[in-house]
Protein backbone atom coordinates (compact mmCIF):
# COMPACT_ATOMS: atom_id res chain seq x y z
CA UNK A 1 0.00 0.00 0.00
CA UNK A 2 2.70 2.23 0.80
CA UNK A 3 3.00 2.50 -3.36
CA UNK A 4 -0.46 4.56 -3.28
CA UNK A 5 0.85 7.17 -0.81
CA UNK A 6 1.48 9.64 -3.66
CA UNK A 7 -2.32 8.90 -4.49
CA UNK A 8 -3.62 10.71 -0.91
CA UNK A 9 -3.56 13.70 -0.01
CA UNK A 10 -2.77 13.98 3.67
CA UNK A 11 -4.95 15.56 6.02
CA UNK A 12 -4.94 19.09 7.79
CA UNK A 13 -1.53 18.67 9.91
CA UNK A 14 -3.50 21.55 12.27
CA UNK A 15 -6.19 19.41 13.21
CA UNK A 16 -4.94 15.65 12.89
CA UNK A 17 -1.64 15.72 13.68
CA UNK A 18 -1.18 15.62 17.32
CA UNK A 19 -3.03 13.04 19.23
CA UNK A 20 -2.70 15.27 22.39
CA UNK A 21 -5.90 17.02 21.63
CA UNK A 22 -7.97 13.34 21.86
CA UNK A 23 -8.77 11.37 25.06
CA UNK A 24 -7.03 7.85 24.86
CA UNK A 25 -11.09 6.54 24.27
CA UNK A 26 -11.54 8.80 21.23
CA UNK A 27 -11.09 7.59 18.02
CA UNK A 28 -8.74 10.52 16.98
CA UNK A 29 -5.99 9.04 19.05
CA UNK A 30 -6.22 5.27 18.05
CA UNK A 31 -6.31 5.75 14.43
CA UNK A 32 -3.15 5.53 12.13
CA UNK A 33 -3.98 9.13 10.16
CA UNK A 34 -1.90 9.84 7.24
CA UNK A 35 0.00 13.33 7.68
CA UNK A 36 2.20 14.95 5.45
CA UNK A 37 5.73 12.67 5.13
CA UNK A 38 3.76 9.68 7.66
CA UNK A 39 1.30 7.56 5.36
CA UNK A 40 -0.01 4.85 7.83
CA UNK A 41 1.14 1.42 8.47
CA UNK A 42 -1.21 -0.66 6.26
CA UNK A 43 -0.03 -4.00 7.26
CA UNK A 44 -1.56 -4.20 10.49
CA UNK A 45 -4.91 -2.45 9.91
CA UNK A 46 -8.58 -3.98 10.18
CA UNK A 47 -10.59 -0.83 8.21
CA UNK A 48 -9.17 1.44 5.93
CA UNK A 49 -11.08 4.63 5.77
CA UNK A 50 -10.56 7.02 2.95
CA UNK A 51 -13.13 9.34 1.19
CA UNK A 52 -12.97 10.26 -2.74
CA UNK A 53 -14.32 13.34 -3.95
CA UNK A 54 -15.50 12.19 -7.33
CA UNK A 55 -19.08 13.29 -8.26
CA UNK A 56 -19.14 14.20 -12.21
CA UNK A 57 -21.66 11.01 -12.43
CA UNK A 58 -23.72 12.24 -10.20
CA UNK A 59 -25.89 16.07 -9.07
CA UNK A 60 -24.11 16.20 -5.91
CA UNK A 61 -20.37 18.22 -5.43
CA UNK A 62 -17.14 17.85 -4.69
CA UNK A 63 -16.01 19.40 -0.65
CA UNK A 64 -14.30 22.56 -1.39
CA UNK A 65 -12.63 21.65 1.87
CA UNK A 66 -11.44 19.30 4.51
CA UNK A 67 -14.18 16.48 5.22
CA UNK A 68 -16.66 17.20 7.92
CA UNK A 69 -16.63 13.55 8.19
CA UNK A 70 -13.28 13.09 9.86
CA UNK A 71 -13.81 15.92 12.32
CA UNK A 72 -17.36 14.20 13.44
CA UNK A 73 -16.06 10.46 13.50
CA UNK A 74 -12.50 11.39 15.14
CA UNK A 75 -14.38 12.98 18.05
CA UNK A 76 -16.23 9.77 18.98
CA UNK A 77 -15.42 7.56 22.08
CA UNK A 78 -14.53 4.18 21.13
CA UNK A 79 -13.12 1.82 24.00
CA UNK A 80 -10.26 -0.18 21.98
CA UNK A 81 -11.40 0.07 18.46
CA UNK A 82 -10.14 -2.43 16.08
CA UNK A 83 -6.94 -1.00 14.02
CA UNK A 84 -7.97 1.46 11.41
CA UNK A 85 -6.12 3.58 9.51
CA UNK A 86 -7.31 6.74 7.73
CA UNK A 87 -5.70 6.73 4.20
CA UNK A 88 -6.69 10.48 3.78
CA UNK A 89 -8.58 11.78 0.46
CA UNK A 90 -7.94 9.82 -2.89
CA UNK A 91 -6.97 12.27 -5.76
CA UNK A 92 -9.16 12.44 -8.57
CA UNK A 93 -6.80 11.87 -11.93
CA UNK A 94 -7.54 13.60 -15.32
CA UNK A 95 -10.00 11.08 -16.64
CA UNK A 96 -12.95 8.94 -14.62
CA UNK A 97 -11.55 6.27 -16.11
CA UNK A 98 -7.94 6.48 -13.95
CA UNK A 99 -10.19 7.42 -11.10
CA UNK A 100 -11.87 4.79 -11.14
CA UNK A 101 -9.00 2.36 -12.29
CA UNK A 102 -7.26 3.51 -8.99
CA UNK A 103 -10.41 3.10 -6.61
CA UNK A 104 -10.08 -0.46 -8.01
CA UNK A 105 -6.09 -0.91 -7.52
CA UNK A 106 -6.25 0.24 -3.51
CA UNK A 107 -9.71 -1.98 -3.11
CA UNK A 108 -8.71 -4.39 -4.59
CA UNK A 109 -5.00 -4.26 -2.78
CA UNK A 110 -6.94 -4.04 0.64
CA UNK A 111 -9.37 -6.34 0.41
CA UNK A 112 -6.69 -8.94 -0.71
CA UNK A 113 -5.11 -8.52 2.30
CA UNK A 114 -7.87 -8.86 4.21
CA UNK A 115 -8.42 -5.37 5.26
CA UNK A 116 -12.10 -3.70 4.95
CA UNK A 117 -11.78 -0.30 3.02
CA UNK A 118 -14.70 2.46 4.08
CA UNK A 119 -14.62 4.69 1.07
CA UNK A 120 -17.08 7.86 1.30
CA UNK A 121 -18.19 9.19 -1.38
CA UNK A 122 -18.72 10.69 -4.11
CA UNK A 123 -21.01 9.41 -6.25
CA UNK A 124 -23.05 5.92 -5.56
CA UNK A 125 -21.11 5.12 -9.65
CA UNK A 126 -17.94 4.33 -7.69
CA UNK A 127 -19.87 1.40 -6.61
CA UNK A 128 -18.91 0.07 -9.87
CA UNK A 129 -14.78 0.31 -9.56
CA UNK A 130 -15.40 -1.26 -6.11
CA UNK A 131 -16.88 -4.50 -7.62
CA UNK A 132 -14.15 -4.46 -10.12
CA UNK A 133 -12.22 -5.05 -7.28
CA UNK A 134 -13.66 -8.47 -6.94
CA UNK A 135 -13.42 -9.10 -10.46
CA UNK A 136 -9.90 -8.62 -10.60
CA UNK A 137 -9.83 -11.17 -7.26
CA UNK A 138 -11.95 -13.62 -9.39
CA UNK A 139 -14.26 -13.35 -6.30
CA UNK A 140 -17.96 -13.96 -6.57
CA UNK A 141 -20.07 -11.72 -4.63
CA UNK A 142 -23.19 -10.70 -3.44
CA UNK A 143 -23.75 -6.94 -3.55
CA UNK A 144 -26.17 -5.12 -1.08
CA UNK A 145 -27.16 -1.52 -1.91
CA UNK A 146 -29.39 0.53 0.09
CA UNK A 147 -31.51 3.02 -2.08
CA UNK A 148 -34.35 4.41 -2.73
CA UNK A 149 -34.44 3.40 -6.29
CA UNK A 150 -32.04 0.92 -8.33
CA UNK A 151 -29.91 3.08 -10.36
CA UNK A 152 -30.12 0.43 -13.51
CA UNK A 153 -30.40 3.26 -16.61
CA UNK A 154 -30.98 3.22 -19.71
CA UNK A 155 -29.66 0.77 -22.28
CA UNK A 156 -27.11 3.44 -23.62
CA UNK A 157 -26.42 5.46 -20.10
CA UNK A 158 -22.88 6.53 -19.66
CA UNK A 159 -21.72 5.34 -16.44
CA UNK A 160 -23.36 7.63 -13.73
CA UNK A 161 -25.48 7.41 -10.69
CA UNK A 162 -28.14 6.54 -11.79
CA UNK A 163 -26.80 3.92 -14.17
CA UNK A 164 -24.49 1.95 -12.37
CA UNK A 165 -26.63 -0.81 -11.74
CA UNK A 166 -26.89 -1.70 -15.38
CA UNK A 167 -22.78 -1.78 -16.28
CA UNK A 168 -22.61 -3.88 -12.95
CA UNK A 169 -24.94 -6.59 -14.54
CA UNK A 170 -23.23 -6.61 -17.77
CA UNK A 171 -19.75 -6.86 -17.11
CA UNK A 172 -17.78 -9.81 -18.56
CA UNK A 173 -17.00 -11.93 -16.79
CA UNK A 174 -19.56 -11.67 -14.36
CA UNK A 175 -19.13 -11.72 -10.68
CA UNK A 176 -22.36 -11.29 -9.38
CA UNK A 177 -23.84 -14.05 -7.60
CA UNK A 178 -26.22 -11.68 -6.12
CA UNK A 179 -27.94 -8.17 -5.94
CA UNK A 180 -29.68 -7.64 -3.02
CA UNK A 181 -31.85 -3.49 -2.42
CA UNK A 182 -32.63 -3.06 0.67
CA UNK A 183 -35.65 0.03 0.84
CA UNK A 184 -36.71 0.80 -2.50
CA UNK A 185 -39.17 3.49 -2.79
CA UNK A 186 -42.00 1.91 -5.78
CA UNK A 187 -42.41 5.20 -6.98
CA UNK A 188 -38.97 5.60 -7.96
CA UNK A 189 -38.87 2.64 -9.73
CA UNK A 190 -40.30 1.54 -13.00
CA UNK A 191 -42.27 -1.38 -12.94
CA UNK A 192 -40.34 -3.29 -15.36
CA UNK A 193 -37.24 -2.60 -13.93
CA UNK A 194 -38.81 -4.84 -10.71
CA UNK A 195 -39.87 -7.20 -13.04
CA UNK A 196 -36.43 -7.47 -14.25
CA UNK A 197 -34.74 -8.04 -11.47
CA UNK A 198 -36.92 -10.81 -9.80
CA UNK A 199 -36.44 -13.00 -13.08
CA UNK A 200 -32.82 -12.65 -12.83
CA UNK A 201 -33.94 -13.87 -9.24
CA UNK A 202 -32.33 -10.69 -7.44
CA UNK A 203 -33.73 -9.62 -4.34
CA UNK A 204 -35.55 -6.26 -3.56
CA UNK A 205 -37.27 -4.87 -0.44
CA UNK A 206 -39.58 -2.21 -0.16
CA UNK A 207 -38.64 0.59 2.13
CA UNK A 208 -42.03 -0.02 3.79
CA UNK A 209 -41.23 -3.99 4.33
CA UNK A 210 -37.74 -3.20 5.85
CA UNK A 211 -38.92 -0.80 7.90
CA UNK A 212 -41.24 -3.13 10.01
CA UNK A 213 -38.83 -5.22 10.34
CA UNK A 214 -35.73 -3.93 10.29
CA UNK A 215 -34.32 -7.20 11.84
CA UNK A 216 -34.80 -9.45 9.58
CA UNK A 217 -31.87 -6.74 7.37
CA UNK A 218 -29.48 -9.19 9.81
CA UNK A 219 -29.19 -12.25 7.19
CA UNK A 220 -29.65 -10.51 4.22
CA UNK A 221 -26.16 -7.93 5.15
CA UNK A 222 -24.72 -11.58 6.78
CA UNK A 223 -24.66 -12.97 2.86
CA UNK A 224 -22.61 -9.81 1.58
CA UNK A 225 -19.74 -9.17 0.36
CA UNK A 226 -20.08 -5.61 -0.32
CA UNK A 227 -22.46 -2.82 1.17
CA UNK A 228 -22.86 0.62 -1.02
CA UNK A 229 -24.99 2.85 0.61
CA UNK A 230 -26.67 5.59 -0.62
CA UNK A 231 -27.73 8.66 1.72
CA UNK A 232 -30.39 9.74 -0.39
CA UNK A 233 -32.11 6.59 1.10
CA UNK A 234 -32.23 8.23 4.52
CA UNK A 235 -35.43 11.02 4.75
CA UNK A 236 -34.85 14.50 4.56
CA UNK A 237 -35.06 15.63 8.08
CA UNK A 238 -32.80 13.30 9.30
CA UNK A 239 -29.93 14.12 6.06
CA UNK A 240 -30.04 16.82 4.10
CA UNK A 241 -27.03 16.73 2.84
CA UNK A 242 -28.11 15.49 -0.36
CA UNK A 243 -29.34 16.51 -3.38
CA UNK A 244 -31.60 13.39 -3.69
CA UNK A 245 -32.93 13.92 -0.49
CA UNK A 246 -36.86 12.82 0.00
CA UNK A 247 -39.20 13.10 2.46
CA UNK A 248 -39.20 9.35 3.13
CA UNK A 249 -36.91 6.95 4.08
CA UNK A 250 -34.93 5.46 6.86
CA UNK A 251 -34.39 7.76 9.97
CA UNK A 252 -30.78 8.45 10.94
CA UNK A 253 -31.25 5.32 13.59
CA UNK A 254 -32.33 2.94 11.44
CA UNK A 255 -29.31 3.90 9.00
CA UNK A 256 -26.92 3.36 12.44
CA UNK A 257 -28.79 -0.02 12.96
CA UNK A 258 -28.21 -1.57 9.31
CA UNK A 259 -24.61 -0.32 9.68
CA UNK A 260 -24.50 -2.24 12.96
CA UNK A 261 -25.80 -5.50 10.79
CA UNK A 262 -23.09 -4.67 8.39
CA UNK A 263 -20.52 -4.88 11.10
CA UNK A 264 -21.95 -8.00 12.53
CA UNK A 265 -21.60 -9.66 9.15
CA UNK A 266 -18.52 -11.89 8.79
CA UNK A 267 -18.57 -12.08 5.07
CA UNK A 268 -18.67 -7.89 4.34
CA UNK A 269 -15.17 -7.06 2.95
CA UNK A 270 -15.91 -3.55 1.92
CA UNK A 271 -17.97 -0.83 3.08
CA UNK A 272 -19.33 2.37 0.53
CA UNK A 273 -21.08 5.60 1.95
CA UNK A 274 -21.88 7.94 -1.09
CA UNK A 275 -23.96 11.17 -2.35
CA UNK A 276 -22.89 12.75 0.89
CA UNK A 277 -23.03 16.73 -0.28
CA UNK A 278 -20.99 18.92 2.62
CA UNK A 279 -21.81 22.19 0.48
CA UNK A 280 -25.49 21.46 1.71
CA UNK A 281 -24.46 20.38 5.66
CA UNK A 282 -24.52 23.77 6.91
CA UNK A 283 -25.15 22.21 10.47
CA UNK A 284 -22.78 19.35 10.20
CA UNK A 285 -25.55 17.28 10.84
CA UNK A 286 -24.59 15.00 7.98
CA UNK A 287 -20.66 14.45 9.34
CA UNK A 288 -22.11 13.38 12.08
CA UNK A 289 -24.84 11.17 11.07
CA UNK A 290 -22.34 9.12 8.80
CA UNK A 291 -19.91 9.09 11.46
CA UNK A 292 -22.13 7.80 13.67
CA UNK A 293 -23.17 5.11 11.06
CA UNK A 294 -19.27 3.94 11.04
CA UNK A 295 -18.93 3.78 14.75
CA UNK A 296 -21.79 1.60 14.98
CA UNK A 297 -20.09 -0.20 12.42
CA UNK A 298 -17.08 -0.64 14.27
CA UNK A 299 -18.98 -2.31 16.81
CA UNK A 300 -20.69 -4.51 14.95
CA UNK A 301 -17.22 -5.83 13.91
CA UNK A 302 -16.08 -6.10 17.10
CA UNK A 303 -18.75 -8.19 18.12
CA UNK A 304 -18.34 -10.67 14.74
CA UNK A 305 -18.29 -14.62 15.58
CA UNK A 306 -16.41 -15.38 12.43
CA UNK A 307 -19.55 -17.59 11.14
CA UNK A 308 -19.07 -17.78 7.48
CA UNK A 309 -21.07 -20.95 7.22
CA UNK A 310 -22.76 -22.57 10.09
CA UNK A 311 -20.49 -25.20 12.04
CA UNK A 312 -22.60 -28.41 11.48
CA UNK A 313 -21.12 -30.23 14.30
CA UNK A 314 -22.16 -26.84 16.83
CA UNK A 315 -26.11 -26.72 14.95
CA UNK A 316 -29.25 -27.98 15.53
CA UNK A 317 -30.30 -28.91 12.66
CA UNK A 318 -34.34 -29.02 11.47
CA UNK A 319 -35.75 -30.50 8.39
CA UNK A 320 -39.12 -29.41 7.07
CA UNK A 321 -40.64 -31.55 4.40
CA UNK A 322 -43.72 -29.73 1.83
CA UNK A 323 -46.82 -31.43 1.03
CA UNK A 324 -45.56 -32.13 -2.81
CA UNK A 325 -42.79 -34.62 -1.47
CA UNK A 326 -40.31 -33.76 -3.39
CA UNK A 327 -38.97 -30.58 -1.57
CA UNK A 328 -37.58 -30.57 2.00
CA UNK A 329 -35.27 -27.40 2.89
CA UNK A 330 -32.72 -28.40 5.90
CA UNK A 331 -32.56 -25.31 8.51
CA UNK A 332 -29.72 -25.10 10.93
CA UNK A 333 -29.57 -22.91 14.04
CA UNK A 334 -26.25 -22.15 15.44
CA UNK A 335 -25.35 -23.26 19.24
CA UNK A 336 -22.63 -20.27 19.10
CA UNK A 337 -24.60 -17.05 18.20
CA UNK A 338 -28.30 -18.30 17.58
CA UNK A 339 -28.38 -17.59 13.84
CA UNK A 340 -30.26 -19.54 10.93
CA UNK A 341 -29.20 -20.59 7.70
CA UNK A 342 -31.04 -22.68 4.96
CA UNK A 343 -29.39 -25.54 3.17
CA UNK A 344 -29.99 -25.19 -0.91
CA UNK A 345 -28.53 -27.72 -2.91
CA UNK A 346 -27.04 -27.22 -6.07
CA UNK A 347 -24.76 -29.90 -8.58
CA UNK A 348 -21.68 -29.74 -8.90
CA UNK A 349 -19.58 -28.53 -12.18
CA UNK A 350 -18.84 -31.17 -14.28
CA UNK A 351 -20.12 -33.61 -11.87
CA UNK A 352 -23.07 -35.21 -11.08
CA UNK A 353 -22.78 -35.61 -7.58
CA UNK A 354 -24.93 -32.29 -5.48
CA UNK A 355 -23.28 -29.99 -2.61
CA UNK A 356 -25.26 -27.41 0.02
CA UNK A 357 -24.73 -24.14 -0.65
CA UNK A 358 -25.89 -22.02 2.78
CA UNK A 359 -28.23 -18.92 2.80
CA UNK A 360 -28.54 -16.91 5.76
CA UNK A 361 -32.21 -16.82 6.80
CA UNK A 362 -33.87 -16.21 10.37
CA UNK A 363 -36.80 -17.75 12.50
CA UNK A 364 -39.31 -16.18 10.74
CA UNK A 365 -38.56 -18.01 7.31
CA UNK A 366 -38.47 -21.27 9.43
CA UNK A 367 -41.89 -20.33 10.38
CA UNK A 368 -42.44 -19.75 7.21
CA UNK A 369 -41.31 -23.12 6.33
CA UNK A 370 -43.94 -24.92 8.77
CA UNK A 371 -46.99 -23.34 7.51
CA UNK A 372 -46.11 -24.56 4.34
CA UNK A 373 -44.41 -22.00 2.04
CA UNK A 374 -41.28 -22.34 0.86
CA UNK A 375 -39.37 -19.20 1.72
CA UNK A 376 -38.68 -16.82 -1.29
CA UNK A 377 -34.80 -16.18 -0.58
CA UNK A 378 -34.44 -20.25 -0.82
CA UNK A 379 -36.34 -20.11 -4.24
CA UNK A 380 -34.05 -17.30 -5.74
CA UNK A 381 -30.93 -18.86 -4.64
CA UNK A 382 -32.07 -22.25 -6.05
CA UNK A 383 -32.92 -20.25 -9.58
CA UNK A 384 -29.51 -19.18 -9.71
CA UNK A 385 -28.03 -22.08 -9.57
CA UNK A 386 -29.89 -23.72 -12.37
Amino acid sequence: MELYSSSFLPLNPGLYSSKDRWHPDQIGSQIDSHIQGAFPNVNYAEIAIFNVPEFDGSDNQEATSDCYIRDSFYRLYFKSAPKIVDLGTLMTMSSRKETFDLIQQVCTDLIYNGIIPVIIGGGHDISYAVYKSYVKLEKTITLSCVDSSFNIGLKNDKLKSSSFLSKIISHKPNHLFNFINVGYQTFFVKPEEIDLLDKMNFETYRLGEVKNNLHEVEPLLRSTDFISFDMSSVMSSSFVSNIYSTPNGFSGEEACRIFRYAGISDKISAVGIFEYNQSLDLQNQGSQLISQMIWYFLEGYKSRKYELNPNIDNCVKYTVAFEDENTEIEFFKSNLSGRWWMGVPFKKLESEDFDKYFVACSYADYEKANKGSVPSRWVKTYNRFL
